[in-house]
């Protein structure tokens, strides 16, 4: 029979759990947590049932549930001199239900089993089955925890059926959960960890950096990112193992970080950094965008507790948000982070970086350091380096190691690659990179690239294959699974550090072990897995962790998760019709005039195409301001571009063009004219607005409302999400979160703001309080927003890689949902539906190689605005056939050890007196 509970009428805990439970013989519970305040209302109803009580969890327990848990199954006595559990743990208010638990866990009349998050995500469902004497029994489902809360306070619906039927039904659920391989006892759960803190022995900095091997585990035990979140996963343990492990080698460690987005390449980073100034004595220097340095920071001081500082273009800001006013050689702590716009501008400071030494450089998004003359000339001698990659030569000289990170480590031409290995080989002990100036790997450039492609055989002849393979021949450090490596070294008695071996050594081998070198070269083994571009490039890919299992766990390495996208059939597209066509027509008519007379005015005024795309709004603005700008009415003396761009860089889009264009001709300007009367009557009835507001809340198909998943909405442009977010407020009652660039992020409720730090609203989301969030391109990076399983581009970029970082920000670790959903806007006929059509085939061949798209493609976009076809396809067609490196890591992602069982431990205060040590200090 059905019944059905609310709290609203009913007292859960009394008058339904209570009573159900009385002559009960087993209690089969699914909860998504668990607490033993739970005992507090239903605790002598539970104790009265007459066998097992088994509660199937999460891992959201009580830190005082834990400890008991841990002690019941040691089987300690709750005597005094042995201290009891409720004594040790607990005020004495909650001494009476902590015994409780103890008892039922201790007599084995109540089991509790913990599934981990990342198996099943959340448990949401919520159910339970109660048995009697008599072979009856008695099922219920609904949203109630097995907690105080959910019994007595909260509002929670529960509804009943003893129908065999649905007992057998909600068994079934209780059982495959019960069962799963995952699922273990939550005694067994925190044991470990008991165990460890039991056993836990401090350890000074001196002692520690005296080890023979440094234990990483001492140090990240009892990390933030071990205490509160998962720990590092195994493909992020791999690299943090390797580059201190290569760190503390002569030559230090020479690596690129090319794991695609999503994939924690900031924590990798960041904790590498962290072992290494803990271990050295010199000074940290971190490069990154200008939009990522507080992203960098915080992430490093929440994930790590690490302390740093970053420099502001006057001053140094610590991890609290204290500045110091003095020069860029004085950094206030170990670790300084500075954007990588210093080094782009030219700028004197950037000179001054170059009087120090180093323990180790990390550039983030190093793929921004790159030859001039990428497409003329692919000699290392003839190349023409811009700044930040003669800025990143020079300084690995000083550095003892060098961590470079891009998830694009090619973009247009292979040759990128190489100009990257280049950077970690310069230094007097960088000969393990490419071996030394005789190598082919230096030398010949383009032989070296081709012969890792596969796109040219590499050489038979033994003189040849000799040369290829011993400048530089690999270290057992950087292939420890190649057993013919370690064979080789050890017969020819060459030291693992010695990275070039004589060329004539070869005629002097006996004939078994030139048969071994043989064996080595002819089954690819060397090109496949050791030559120095799959040595020093580590790349992993969410397919490949997603897809493949992990031996210690049984399950992937990565949790998958599957994009279901919507937008990109073409009868999918919005119709460009009525006064939108005519608005766009007439920005075409502006952009045609402006292009035949004015030097970079074509790539600027396609810029206004951009914006109208984006919303009518948002073109309206930029026509405005182009009026304005042009006869410097209102005080625009500046770019009429500068307002709402949310680069990457920090940068104006249209820099490059703002200087060429000094005043509008009357024709150009009466048709900026004609264009803002179309934009100004029309700007309320917005076709994507209009489209957004469907998709939020009422879905496309049958995927359900996006606002319920929690769903983030994307622009380019300020003027756009704020007119979004605005209109959204006013036609619904929840609120609605805007993520801006400086001080423009904020809530709007019903169409009033009010501003909120990006650090509220991300609390907000991870909350759960927040389930809208429209963003520019300042949420694309350094925004981890897994609690949304949404996302609405309503304009898509002219740089096809802002696409994925946005994907990135929901498709990551951590991510509870099973599948996300994309939503891509775009006009019939516009700039975006043209390049669309023509990019989308080979895009996907690009992403299926690089795991990325390449940043350069957006130069596709120009040449479409300006209907230069011919050009958009020759640059589509530039872009790599193959793939530059093959990817060695995806083979086997080796064991790591379990760090967070470490009971040797470098106490907090130890590592933080040395991170806070200035660099004038050093």
């Amino acid at each position: 029979m059905l019944k059905r509970f609310s709290s609203r009428k009913t007292d859960l805990g009394a008058d339904f759990l209570s009573k159900r439970l009385q002559g009960a013989v087993s209690y089969d519970r699914i909860a998504g947590y668990f607490s033993s305040s739970a005992l507090e209302i239903a605790g002598e109803a539970l104790e009265q049932v007459r066998d097992k009580i088994r509660v199937v969890c999460n891992g959201g327990v009580s830190a005082d549930d834990v400890k008991i848990a841990a002690l019941a199954k040691r089987g300690m006595k709750r005597e005094r001199r042995d201290g009891q559990p409720e004594e040790a743990f607990s005020s004495p208010a909650d001494a009476e239900r902590l015994r409780r638990l103890y008892d039922l866990l201790a007599s084995g009349k109540m089991e509790i089993r913990v599934i981990p998050d990342e198996i099943r995500g959340l448990m949401h469902g919520k159910a339970g089955v109660i048995a009697y004497a008599d072979g009856s029994a008695t099922a219920f489902v609904g949203s109630m925890n097995e907690t105080r809360s959910a019994l007595t306070t909260n509002y929670e619906i529960v509804w009943e059926d003893d129908g065999a039927e649905s007992v057998a039904w909600v068994r079934e659920e209780f059982a495959f959960l019960w069962n799963h391989p995952a699922a273990v006892p939550l005694g067994d759960f925190v044991i470990p960890d008991v165990s460890r803190t039991a056993k836990r022995a401090p350890v000074t900095l001196k002692g520690w950096r005296e080890q023979s091997a440094p234990d990483v585990g001492a140090v990240i035990a009892e990390e933030p990112v071990s205490r509160k979140e998962r720990g590092l996963w195994p493909h992020q343990k791999y690299f943090v193992s390797r580059a201190f492990r290569e760190h503390q080698t002569p030559c230090g460690a020479r690596l690129v970080l090319a794991d695609m987005v999503g994939l924690g390449k900031t924590l990798q980073l960041g904790m590498s950094a962290k072992l290494m100034a803990l271990y050295g004595d010199k000074p940290i220097l971190i490069l990154a965008p200008k939009a990522l340095l507080d992203q960098w920071q915080e992430e490093l001081s929440t994930m790590l507790d690490m302390p740093t500082a970053v420099w502001t273009g006057k001053a140094w800001r610590d991890e609290s948000g204290f500045e110091y006013p003095q020069d860029i050689l004085r950094c206030p702590r170990k670790i300084g982070i500075v954007s990588q716009g210093l080094i782009t501008a030219g700028s004197k400071n950037a000179e001054k970086l170059l009087d120090m030494r180093y323990e180790c450089v990390i550039c983030d998004e190093a793929h921004r350091a790159r030859r001039k003359n990428l497409n003329q000339d692919t000699d290392k001698h003839r190349a023409k380096p811009n700044r930040l990659l003669k800025f990143l030569q020079n300084v690995s000289v000083l550095s003892h190691s060098v961590l470079l990170a891009t998830a694009t480590p090619v973009q247009i031409s292979v040759v990128e690659a190489y100009d990257l290995l280049d950077v970690l080989a310069y230094g007097q002990n960088a000969e393990r990179v490419m071996g030394n100036r005789y190598s082919v790997w230096r030398m010949r450039p383009r032989t070296g690239l081709e012969y890792t492609t596969g796109a040219v055989p590499p050489p038979e002849s033994d003189s040849e294959m000799w040369n290829i393979m011993r400048n530089p021949f690999p270290s057992v450090m950087e292939c420890p699974r190649n057993t013919r490596i370690q064979t080789l070294r050890a017969q020819w008695d060459i030291p693992d550090e010695q990275s070039v071996i004589p060329q004539d050594a070869i005629h002097d081998m006996p004939r078994y072990q030139k048969r071994k070198l043989r064996e080595l070269y002819d089954d690819e083994e060397f090109v496949r897995t050791c030559n120095p571009y799959v040595r020093c490039i580590v790349r992993r890919t969410r397919e490949y962790l997603e897809s493949h299992i992990n031996p210690e766990t049984g399950a992937p390495y990565l949790k998958k998760i599957r994009v279901e996208l919507y937008g990109e059939r073409r009868e999918e597209a919005l119709p460009l019709t009525g006064y939108l066509l005519q608005a766009y027509e007439i920005a075409e008519e502006f952009c045609g005039m402006l292009s035949k007379r004015v030097r970079g005015g074509g790539f600027m005024s396609t810029l206004l195409l951009k914006r109208i795309g984006s919303s009518m709004i948002a073109g309206e603005a930029t026509a405005k301001r182009l009026l304005a700008w042009s006869s410097h009415e209102d005080g625009y003396a500046d770019s009429p571009f500068d307002d709402n761009e949310e680069d990457s860089d920090g940068d104006s889009e249209a820099e490059s063009g703002d200087s060429v264009i000094k005043a509008l001709t009357p024709d150009e300007t009466e048709c900026l004219r004609r264009l803002t009367g179309v934009l100004q009557k029309n700007r309320m009835t917005d076709p994507k607005y209009n489209r957004v507001r469907e998709i939020l809340f009422s879905g496309v198909e049958d995927s359900g409302a996006w606002a319920d998943k929690g769903c983030i909405v994307f622009s380019q442009y300020f003027d756009t999400a704020r007119y979004i977010a605005a209109l959204l407020s006013q036609d619904t009652d929840i609120p609605i979160g805007l993520y801006a660039g400086g001080e423009k992020s904020g809530i709007y409720r019903h169409g009033a703001f009010e501003r909120r730090s990006k650090d509220q609203l991300k609390d907000m989301v991870s909350e759960r309080r927040l389930r809208v969030l429209v963003g520019t391109d300042a949420a694309s990076e350094g925004l981890n927003l897994q609690m949304l399983s949404a996302l609405i581009n309503v304009d898509l970029p002219w740089n096809p890689t802002r696409l994925e970082q946005r994907k990135g920000r929901v498709q990551r670790i951590g991510q509870l949902a099973d599948t996300i959903v994309i939503y891509n806007m775009r006009y019939q006929g516009s700039v975006e539906d043209r390049v669309h059509n023509k990019l989308s085939g080979r895009l996907k061949d690009i992403y299926d190689m690089f795991g990325q798209i390449p940043e350069i493609l957006q130069d596709v976009w120009i040449f479409m605005a300006q209907n230069d076809e011919q050009r958009a396809m020759e640059a589509i067609n530039r872009a790599p056939d193959r793939n530059p490196f093959t990817i060695r890591y995806e083979m086997e992602i080796p064991v790591c050890e379990d760090w967070g069982k470490s009971a040797e431990i470098l106490p907090r205060e130890e590592k933080i007196r040395e991170l806070i040590k200035g660099w004038s200090q050093l």
